[in-house]
C-alpha cells in the first residue's frame, strides 16, 4: 500500500455556525459567522457564501468588527491567536499570538487598541475557571507578534459567552455566573454585585442565561432559566438598585439583544420566536414566528434595519424589520438520522434538515437550495415533546421517486411510524406525496433501498419484525388496470432472525438480505430464495454489491471487524481482511469501493476493487472522527490526464460528512491546476484586471482586431496621452502610500490637460489647410470656364471655404436691425 500526496482532504462546506454570535457589517452588506477553523462570509442580498477567512488552526470561537476600522474584523480560536483581517478581500493582516484558547472576543470604541479575550486560566477540567484579560496588541511590522502585554480585567466568570457584555459603548462591562450579577466600572475601577435567590415563591429558577446591556442608558437586560427578562437599573449606586421583570418565554432565555437606538429589545429561546419588546413600553412586544430551530443568537445591524439570528438547527435567518427573508442554511447541527444521498436530477446532497424536513444542499455553492416538508405537522418547541423526525430516505436511480420513513417515540415503547412514497411533479419541480403506508412493518424499519434498474422501480424494506418487504406500483384488485400508488408485492423472512441491511445487484436481478450473520440471496422476479452465505462470526453491519466487471463479487462488513468478499459464481469467500470499516461506500459509476477506518483515534481511507483485496489508495488520519455518512457525487465532466493514484476520482468525487459537521472532500492536483488556469485567464496581464463584460466581447475585440491589422498593415499606433503613464501609476499603486487627494488633484487635472502650445500649432496647420483648399478650387473654377468657352453660360460653384462663409452669415442674428427700423419716423 502506497499512500500518495497529490490528493488531500479538502473541507467544502458544513460546519457548525452556531458556535457564536454572527456579525453584520457595517453596512449591512455582508453578515459573517465562525464555522468551523473558518469565519464564513455571505452576503445579505443574494444569500450566497462569497468567501472564507482561513488561517486559524483549531476551532474559531469568537469574531468582532475592528471599532476603528469598520472593513477589518477580529477572529479568535481555540489555537491561541487573534487574527486581523480584511473580510471584504479575505486578506489576512496581523496575527497575534496570545498562548492560551480562546473562547470569545469583545471590542469596545471606548478601548482603543484594546482586546478583551475570554481565556480558560484551570488546570483542572473539572473545575474550569474562566478570566476575562485585557490585551494590548504591540503596534509592529512583522505578520505575526507576540502579545506579552495583558491584564486581568475580572475572575471566576462564566463559560458562557453571552453572560458578558459591554455597556454605555465600554464605561462598564456586565457579566453574570450562577445566581449572581457583577458590573465593573474602568473609570472608578470598582465592581458591584447583586445577586438573586436560588428559587422563588413560585419556585422559578432564577439562574442567568444571558445578558445585554443598552446602548445609551444605564440598563442591564438579563435572561434567566425560567423564561424571565429582569432589567436592572440604577446599578451605579449598589444600594438604590432596582429591577423589573417581563415574561413571556415559557422556558429559558437564550439570548439578549438591543437595537443599536436602544428603542428595542430582541429576545430568542427554545420556542424559535423572535420577540421584539418595545423599551420603556412595558410588556408591548411583537413577535416573527417560525424560524427554524430554538434560536441561539441575535444580533442587530448599526442602522437597525436587519436581524440575524442564529439557530439550534444550524441554520441562520435574516429579517428586515418584522419581514422575514430566506435563511442561509447549512448542514444540520443536530445527528443527521439518515444517509447522504444525491438527487440524481439536481445533483444536491439530501440529508435531514429542519425538524421534520429533508434539505436539498447545493455542493457547488455551499448553499442550501429549498427544505421538502415529509412530516407535514407543524413542530412545536417544547423541552421533551416527543414529535416526528425523519429516520430514513432512498431515491430511486432516476430521482423519480423518494422513499421515506418518520417516526416517532424511539425512546418509549409507543413506536409510531409511516413509510411515504413521493413523486416528483414535472409541473411544480419537487416531490409530491404520493402513498403513505401505515403498517408497513409491526416494528422499527432498519434500512431500506430502490431497485438499481431503470426499467422496473422496487423498494425492499427491513425490520425488527424479522421481515423484509418488497413493494412496487402493482393493479388494482377491483378494475385490473394499473395504478400509480405502492402496495406490498412480497414478504420474506429467513428462521425468525432479525434482518440488518439489504442491496440490490447492479443489474437488479439479484437481491441480498443480511440476516445477522448470515445473508440470503433472493431473485426479484420469482421471490425464491437462491443460495444463502455463511461467513466468519459477527453481526453484518454493511452490504453491498460491486458494479461494473466487479459485479460478480458482494461486499459486507461484520461487527467483529472484518471485511469480507464473497463470489457470486462460487457461492465461496473469496477474501476477507480484518478492518475496523465504519463506513462502506461503493462508487456507482465504476467499480472502486470506499472503505472508512477508524482506530487510534484518527479515520483511514482504504479504496479497493472487489477483485482485489490490495488497496489501490489510501490515505492515514483523513480525519480525527469516526465516519458514517459518505456519498459518490458523479461529475459533469470526467477527469483527464490525472495521476495514477487519483484515477479513481475520475468520474465521481468522494463527500463524507464528520461527527462535528464538517463536510469535506477530497482535491486532485488536476483540480487544482484546472482552477488555477481559470482563475488565470481573468487578467490579461500583470497589472489590468479583465471584467465579465470583457469576458463576453474579448474573443469579437481579438478578431476585430486581427481584421483590422491585416487592412492596415502599415498603418502607425497611436500614441497614448502623455498623462496615461500617470493615471495607470495613480490608479495601481495602493492606497495607504499615496499623498493627500488635495495634492493629487491638480496633478491629475493637469495630465488630462492638452498644452497650449499644441493647440496654436493645430489652428494654425488648419489655417494652411483652409487657405490651400481656397487657392487649389480658383484653379479649378478657372480652368473649368476656359475649358467651356464663356463664364456666362456656366453656373458658379462656391468653393468649400465660401460655403462655411455663407452657413455662418446664415446663423448671425440679425433682429437688431428690426429694432432700428421699427425706431424710425
Amino acid at each position: 500500500m502506497v499512500e500518495r500526496s497529490d490528493i488531500r482532504v479538502v473541507r467544502c462546506g458544513g460546519s457548525k455556525v452556531n458556535l457564536r454570535p454572527p456579525i453584520i457589517s457595517t453596512d449591512s452588506r455582508f453578515v459573517l459567522c465562525a464555522s468551523g477553523d473558518l469565519v464564513k462570509v455571505y452576503s445579505t442580498r443574494t444569500e450566497e457564501w462569497l468567501h472564507s477567512l482561513q488561517g486559524h488552526t483549531n476551532q474559531v470561537t469568537g469574531i468582532a468588527l475592528n471599532p476603528a476600522n469598520h472593513l477589518q474584523v477580529y477572529s479568535c480560536s481555540a489555537d491561541g491567536t487573534v487574527k486581523l483581517w480584511d473580510f471584504i478581500d479575505g486578506i489576512l493582516i496581523k496575527t497575534f499570538i496570545i498562548g492560551y484558547p480562546l473562547f470569545a472576543i469583545y471590542v469596545s470604541e471606548k478601548h482603543e487598541g484594546v482586546l478583551f479575550l475570554h481565556v480558560s486560566m484551570a488546570t483542572d477540567s473539572k473545575n474550569e475557571c474562566f478570566q476575562l484579560v485585557a490585551v494590548h496588541p504591540p503596534k509592529s511590522a512583522e505578520q505575526e507578534v507576540e502579545a506579552k502585554e495583558m491584564s486581568v480585567v475580572s475572575s471566576h466568570i462564566s463559560s458562557n459567552p453571552s453572560c458578558t457584555a459591554f455597556g454605555r459603548g465600554g464605561e462598564y462591562i456586565a457579566f453574570a455566573r450562577r445566581l449572581q450579577l457583577n458590573v465593573y466600572f474602568f473609570r472608578k475601577q470598582k465592581t458591584c454585585s447583586f445577586s438573586l435567590k436560588a428559587t422563588d415563591k413560585k419556585g422559578a429558577k432564577n439562574a442567568f442565561t444571558c445578558i445585554a446591556c443598552h446602548p445609551t442608558d444605564d440598563c442591564i437586560a438579563t435572561g434567566h432559566e425560567d423564561g424571565k427578562i429582569r432589567l436592572w437599573r440604577n446599578f451605579i449606586h449598589k444600594k438604590e438598585y432596582t429591577y423589573s421583570t417581563q415574561h413571556w418565554h415559557h422556558n429559558a432565555v437564550n439570548t439578549l439583544c438591543f437595537t443599536p437606538e436602544g428603542t428595542h429589545l430582541l429576545s430568542g429561546g427554545i420556542e424559535s420566536v423572535l420577540v421584539q419588546w418595545q423599551y420603556g413600553a412595558g410588556n408591548r412586544k411583537e413577535f416573527l414566528p417560525r424560524l427554524g430551530g430554538s434560536i441561539l443568537h441575535i444580533s442587530a445591524s448599526s442602522d437597525g434595519q436587519l436581524f440575524c439570528t442564529s439557530h439550534s438547527d444550524n441554520s441562520k435567518s435574516l429579517s428586515f424589520k418584522c419581514l422575514f427573508l430566506p435563511m442561509l442554511f447549512m448542514l444540520s447541527g443536530d445527528a443527521v438520522l439518515t444517509d447522504l444521498m444525491i438527487d440524481p436530477r439536481s445533483i444536491a446532497l439530501v440529508l435531514n434538515g429542519k425538524p421534520g424536513h429533508l434539505q436539498f444542499y447545493s455542493l457547488l455553492r455551499d448553499k442550501h437550495l429549498y427544505n421538502l416538508d415529509i412530516v407535514q405537522q407543524e413542530y412545536i418547541y417544547e423541552a421533551g415533546l416527543d414529535q416526528f423526525e425523519v429516520v430514513k430516505a432512498a431515491f430511486d436511480i432516476k430521482g423519480s421517486w423518494l422513499a421515506t420513513v418518520e417516526e416517532r417515540g424511539q425512546k418509549s415503547s409507543d413506536l409510531e411510524f409511516f413509510l411515504k412514497l413521493w413523486a416528483f411533479d414535472e409541473r411544480t419541480q419537487s416531490f409530491v406525496l404520493n402513498t403513505t403506508i401505515t403498517a408497513a412493518h409491526t416494528d422499527r424499519i432498519i434500512s431500506m433501498c430502490f431497485s438499481s434498474s431503470e426499467e422496473t422501480t422496487m423498494l425492499v424494506t427491513t425490520a425488527e419484525d424479522g421481515q423484509f418487504k418488497a413493494w412496487c406500483q402493482g393493479a388494482d384488485a377491483d378494475t385490473q388496470q394499473d395504478q400509480n400508488f405502492w402496495s406490498c408485492d412480497f414478504v420474506g423472512s429467513y428462521h425468525n432472525l432479525k434482518p440488518t441491511n439489504c442491496s440490490f445487484s447492479a443489474d437488479s436481478s439479484l437481491l441480498a438480505v443480511s440476516f445477522q450473520e448470515v445473508i440470503t440471496i433472493w431473485s426479484p422476479e420469482t421471490w425464491e430464495m437462491l443460495t444463502t452465505l455463511c461467513q466468519p462470526p459477527g453481526v453484518i453491519r454493511d452490504l453491498c454489491f460491486g458494479r461494473l466487471s466487479c459485479s460478480k463479487y458482494l461486499l459486507g462488513t461484520t461487527t467483529r471487524n472484518l471485511l469480507c468478499c464473497w463470489n457470486l459464481l462460487t457461492c465461496a469467500l473469496e477474501w476477507s481482511s480484518s478492518v475496523e470499516v465504519s463506513k462502506l461506500q461503493p462508487d456507482p459509476l465504476s467499480e472502486n469501493v470506499a472503505a472508512f477506518s477508524y482506530q487510534s483515534k484518527h479515520t483511514d481511507l482504504f479504496v479497493f476493487k472487489p477483485s482485489e483485496p490490495r488497496p489501490l489508495f489510501t490515505n492515514k488520519n483523513v480525519c480525527s472522527e469516526k465516519v458514517h455518512r459518505a456519498v459518490f457525487v458523479p461529475r459533469e465532466e470526467p477527469l483527464n490526464n490525472c495521476d495514477e493514484s487519483s484515477q479513481w476520482l475520475n468520474r465521481s468525487q468522494l463527500y463524507f460528512l464528520t461527527q462535528n459537521m464538517d463536510l469535506l472532500t477530497f482535491s486532485t492536483a488536476t483540480e487544482e491546476d484546472r482552477m488555477l488556469s481559470s482563475s488565470k485567464q481573468l487578467v490579461i496581464d500583470d497589472s489590468v484586471a479583465v471584467t465579465p463584460f470583457y469576458l463576453l466581447l474579448g474573443k469579437h475585440r481579438q478578431q476585430q482586431q486581427k481584421l483590422n491589422t491585416q487592412s492596415h498593415p502599415a498603418a502607425d499606433k497611436p500614441q497614448q496621452p502623455q498623462g496615461s503613464v500617470t493615471i495607470k501609476e495613480l490608479l495601481h499603486t495602493p492606497a495607504h502610500v499615496l499623498p493627500a487627494a488635495s495634492v493629487l488633484c491638480s496633478m491629475f487635472v493637469n495630465s488630462l490637460l492638452i498644452s497650449n502650445t499644441g493647440v496654436q500649432e493645430e489652428m494654425d496647420s488648419e489655417k494652411e489647410e483652409e487657405d490651400s483648399e481656397e487657392e487649389m478650387e480658383a484653379c479649378d473654377s478657372q480652368q473649368e470656364l476656359r475649358v467651356q468657352g464663356s463664364v456666362d453660360e456656366v453656373t458658379l460653384k462656391l468653393s468649400k471655404a465660401q460655403e462655411r462663409e455663407l452657413k455662418r452669415v446664415r446663423k448671425t442674428d440679425f433682429s437688431w436691425m428690426a429694432g432700428l427700423i421699427d425706431s424710425k419716423p
